[in-house]
């Protein structure tokens, strides 16, 4: 896929696709391009190939496909322009709160060996072990600031 192809067949209005021609006898001009892929992104198949919608909407607008895309907003679903970003390995943190967190916050975490809250922020596949502390409220103000200082711009406090 390149520019001029995804021009071709798309329009991009308001961070969705819509086709511009008809290019199965199951799919109308003008119907939203693809379907919520389990992954959580809008996926579609174009001559046996599949392709993430997020990332030709960045083909039509930049002409360049990076290895990673980030959605700025970590939804899956918004695929404004404006919400997407290029990418690194930082991007993996970019991420909400995870689903089996039992501090309520992000990168704290209660060791039982000591009785205390631990602070645990990875970047660049290394562990930084930032500290103990007596107080959840405190581990967690300590765990932004580490995310700010490893993470930049991809930091997420959700």
């Amino acid at each position: 896929m390149n520019q001029a192809l995804a021009r071709q067949l798309f329009d991009y209005i308001e961070g969705k696709l819509y086709w511009r021609v008809k290019p199965s006898s199951k799919v109308k001009i003008g119907d939203e391009v693809g379907y919520i892929h389990p992954t959580g992104y809008r996926r579609f198949m174009y001559k046996r190939k599949g392709y993430a919608v997020h990332r030709i909407i960045w083909l039509m607008q930049y002409n360049n496909l990076p290895l990673e895309i980030d959605h700025k907003d970590t939804d899956k679903l918004n695929n404004k322009i404006e919400n997407l970003r290029i990418a690194n390995n930082k991007n993996q943190q970019n991420v909400n709160l995870r689903i089996d967190n039992t501090s309520g916050a992000k990168n704290v975490y209660w060791n039982k060996l000591n009785k205390k809250w631990s602070v645990i922020v990875s970047s660049d596949n290394k562990r930084h072990n930032i500290g103990y502390f007596e107080d959840l409220e405190l581990a967690e103000l300590v765990a932004i600031m580490a995310r700010e200082k490893y993470h930049g711009v991809y930091a997420n406090h959700g």
